[in-house]
């Protein structure tokens, strides 16, 4: 899908992957929404991103995930696509993962990504068509030590994203999944549980600029592929 003149919704826009994302976006043409706790960041950023705009979001609130649509709609009259990208960490070997922890960052990774897709399928499907894409890691290709619970969110996720892929095809509804790898950002230090350093890496191990998982990410959106990583 070209990217210029679309309307793009991106979650998790504050900071990281996200903010990277809106610059990325905004410089390929697109109409960019902004969603994130950060209100007063998100309305710094309206002033300094052409033709976007800012709604403070909670997406662990459904309220929220509606409202966000619903001023998106207003504002632009489409969502032409939207972008998953809010998540959490989580770092905790099996034996010692605290279940209401493990319940609030589900609530975020899966939780939120399939509420906002039901609020925007009807949207896209009313327009003809749209994309999904559903930011998703590469800890659910693999197996690490003490990213189980986190890594089991993305498993969830890439099911629920390459299944609507086949469901919504009929519609033209687009739904694709990125796995990012270790990129440099602040996602360890927001970890729930045990922080870690993003930008550490194993031996051997390249780590990735937001920006270059940006670019990544509008690449995959241009192609239309089911999957892409870095």
């Amino acid at each position: 899908m070209e990217i210029k003149d679309k309307v793009v919704v991106v979650t998790g826009a504050s900071a990281g992957i996200g903010l990277a994302l809106v610059h990325e976006l905004s410089k390929r043409g697109a109409k960019v929404v902004m969603a994130a706790r950060s209100a007063d960041t998100l309305k710094s950023l309206e002033k300094e991103i052409p033709n976007s705009l800012a709604v403070p979001t909670d997406m662990r609130n459904a309220g929220d995930i509606l409202n966000l649509m619903q001023e998106t709609k207003e504002k632009f009259g489409r969502i032409d696509i939207l972008i998953n990208n809010a998540g959490q960490g989580m770092r905790a070997p099996v034996e010692s993962i605290n279940l209401d922890t493990y319940k609030s960052v589900m609530e975020l990774n899966v939780f939120s990504v399939l509420r906002a897709m039901q609020a925007v399928i009807p949207i896209m499907r009313a327009q003809g068509g749209g994309l999904i894409l559903n930011v998703s890691s590469m800890v659910s290709k693999n197996y690490y030590p003490g990213l189980a619970a986190y890594s089991s969110t993305k498993y969830a996720l890439n099911s629920l994203s390459l299944t609507a892929r086949q469901e919504l095809e009929s519609d033209h509804i687009i739904v694709s999944v990125f796995h990012p790898k270790m990129t440099a950002t602040d996602f360890g230090k927001n970890s729930a549980g045990e922080k870690y350093e993003s930008s550490a890496g194993r031996p051997g191990m390249s780590v990735d600029t937001a920006e270059e998982v940006a670019v990544q990410i509008a690449n995959q959106i241009e192609s239309e592929a089911a999957e892409a990583n870095m």
